[in-house]
């Protein structure tokens, strides 16, 4: 209730420069790359994704929600307006009644979206080196911050690979099921199990960074790519810190007649998605991407406890003030 008191902490102060430079290196980066920072609308018509979890409002008459996600409009520009590479930084809004130390109900995204020439992994590249860009920065210009950080939240350093482990979501199950873990190949995994994975992957690659590809279909989002080589499977994929997810992705589907057959078997409106179906209509480029959580990032990379702490003013189910 006091937090301009508390953010003249070392420590808070600490935290904010350091999120700040996480900021600017991700914009840093990407420009380099030639993407082009879009602005995404935050009110929408219908739902974001087709989700549930959106806070609703009334839009003159019309109903209409916060956005949950750039998803629609990222894509709209990368694939479908010739940008080709675009990235977001704004406010994500999720209505969801979770009361956790992971969960907020407005955060920070940063989420990009890539045009793909020949595969999928071009994506999954990009990401591996955007994310040591950024963690190596961090490294390298806030030394005084983050030992500020470490002396009231203590932490043992961030450790990564170069290039980052890699692993198929089935050879992260049977990772599961070798350390006496029930884990099916084709059932998502919980928050535990990831946890779990966390700390096998410490032990047996000595990294806290790995990332997962090819999710089962039935896990993911209507408009992520099915796997060419197995259809119960998917171009998709996790990126990892300390066992918790960080950053999901996907190749996403561009073709508007396989986009309807999708959404309908997920029981999703097609009156609502009628202008981001027809905008593959007129010719669209392979294409993935991923949406980052700013506040999560940080929180794991200083190993802090609760996402709280690396949020200036947090908002969740009991909180929407000061």
């Amino acid at each position: 209730d006091n937090r301009w008191i508390d953010l003249r902490t070392p420590a808070n102060q600490s935290i904010f420069r350091i999120e700040s430079w996480l900021g600017k290196l991700f914009r840093d980066y990407l420009h380099e790359a030639g993407f082009v920072e879009l602005h995404s609308p935050k009110l929408i018509g219908g739902s974001s994704e087709g989700g549930a979890d959106v806070f609703t409002l009334d839009y003159f008459g019309k109903p209409a929600c916060l956005a949950m996600s750039p998803q629609l409009h990222k894509q709209m520009a990368a694939a479908c307006s010739g940008f080709e590479k675009v990235f977001v930084t704004g406010p994500v809004f999720r209505a969801e009644d979770s009361n956790t130390r992971r969960h907020l109900c407005e955060f920070t995204g940063l989420d990009l979206e890539m045009t793909i020439v020949e595969h999928y992994d071009e994506v999954l590249v990009l990401f591996d080196e955007l994310f040591r860009y950024i963690f190596d920065g961090i490294n390298k210009h806030c030394k005084d911050e983050l030992e500020r950080v470490r002396e009231q939240h203590p932490f043992e350093d961030l450790k990564y690979l170069t290039p980052t482990l890699r692993l198929t979501y089935a050879e992260g199950c049977q990772l599961l099921r070798e350390a006496g873990v029930e884990q099916d190949d084709y059932e998502d995994l919980s928050t535990e199990n990831e946890k779990k994975l966390g700390d096998i992957v410490k032990e047996k690659y000595d990294t806290d960074f790995f990332f997962m590809d090819q999710y089962p279909l039935s896990v993911r989002p209507f408009y992520t790519m099915p796997s060419p080589t197995n259809p119960k499977l998917s171009n998709s994929y996790d990126f990892f810190v300390r066992g918790q997810e960080i950053l999901s992705g996907a190749q996403r589907i561009h073709d508007p007649e396989l986009l309807v057959e999708r959404a309908k078997a997920w029981d999703i409106d097609l009156e609502d998605l009628k202008g981001y179906i027809d905008s593959f209509r007129n010719g669209a480029l392979p294409h993935g991407g991923g949406g980052i959580g700013l506040e999560r990032v940080v929180m794991l990379f200083l190993d802090l406890k609760n996402i709280r702490k690396a949020s200036w003013f947090p908002r969740d189910p009991k909180r929407i003030s000061p």
